[in-house]
């Protein structure tokens, strides 16, 4: 099978591609249309109880046996009983983000379950590698939602180099170009976030996919530096605000204070002026609405393609500064 890595193997899933765990996006319903696709798709708890990761789950079970998985978000306030609910559940997967999975992680390996934390660091990178997580997400700045410094490029390389177990590139990957461009990395996947948000089974407001799908390629800003989480959206009057609160030198809690519950205004109730609309630098290369299975197809033939043409690099008709 085409672009088949250990990955795949130790995922359960036909191709390596990830769906991004994005919060009040990545429902069940995306999830289950990504891993009938042959990709992993990947529920985002956010901050969301338990109860409500249930239902999410019970939504990917019901329409597909396929593998899938669940994002944790570490700061969350139930991070414990959602934890105990994919234990439960016997979710595959679990990818972690906002922190460090090292308290659950023997629980995680009593039941079996694969562990795939976010990182954008290597010294994280070979900590989590020493407490036994089973591959890496290494993210770069490109991504939507919350970053780090480092750009998939430089981190993606480097995390490659300094571990011994799978790495996922994510961050700034959007189609075939992207996939290959990984690979020759170090990494043996990719997870892309934005462009599964923009998909047909995507169940986010119109107004958020319009916002991404008519995006430039200067229209993200990176906000909430001074609060030591940046966040990447795209620019609205809320970016406008929440810079100016940083330039006079607003306290961070007053400034999460402000930002808090406009993620869940713009996916759900479609504001776009003051909703924080999380979105990658790839957003300008989204342009329309597909299902999840045309995404995967497109991504795995542009790849191909890709591949053909470095091909001729190596062969008597390529010439350099010929045409």
């Amino acid at each position: 099978m085409a672009f088949y890595t250990p990955l795949c193997r130790l995922l359960g899933s036909d191709y390596p591609i990830l769906q991004g765990g994005m919060a009040w996006v990545a429902t069940g319903e995306l999830a289950a249309a990504v891993s009938k696709a042959g990709g992993l798709g990947i529920i985002g708890a956010g901050n969301a109880p338990a109860d409500a990761v249930k239902k999410e789950i019970a939504k990917v079970k019901k329409t597909t046996a396929k593998p899938f998985g669940v994002n944790i978000m570490l700061l969350s306030p139930f991070v414990d009983d959602v934890v105990e609910t994919v234990i439960a559940e016997k979710v595959p997967v679990v990818t972690t983000g906002a922190g460090n999975p090292g308290k659950y992680m023997p629980r995680f390996q009593e039941a079996g379950i694969k562990v795939i934390p976010v990182v954008s660091s290597v010294a994280l990178a070979r900590r989590l590698e020493r407490q036994g997580v089973d591959a890496l997400i290494a993210e770069g700045m490109e991504a939507g939602g919350h970053i780090g410094e480092l750009t998939t490029m430089v981190l993606v390389p480097q995390v490659a180099d300094a571990v011994n177990i799978p790495v996922v590139a994510a961050g700034g990957l959007v189609d075939g170009r992207g996939f290959v461009a990984a690979l020759s990395l170090g990494a043996q996947g990719v997870q892309v976030g934005t462009r599964f948000a923009c998909s047909r089974e995507s169940t986010i407001h119109r107004n958020y996919k319009e916002k991404i799908m008519k995006a430039k390629d200067r229209d993200t800003i990176v906000t909430g530096r001074s609060t030591g989480y940046p966040v990447r959206v795209i620019k609205n009057r809320l970016t406008k605000e929440l810079e100016r609160m940083e330039k006079e030198g607003v306290l961070p809690a007053e400034i999460e204070k402000f930002a808090s519950g406009k993620l869940r205004a713009a996916v759900c109730d479609g504001d776009m002026l003051y909703g924080s609309i999380m979105a990658g630098q790839s957003a300008a290369m989204v342009q329309k609405e597909e299902s999840s299975a045309e995404i995967i197809e497109d991504i795995l033939t542009g790849a191909q393609k890709v591949m053909k043409r470095l091909s001729l690099y190596k062969s008597d008709k390529f010439e350099p500064g010929g045409e």
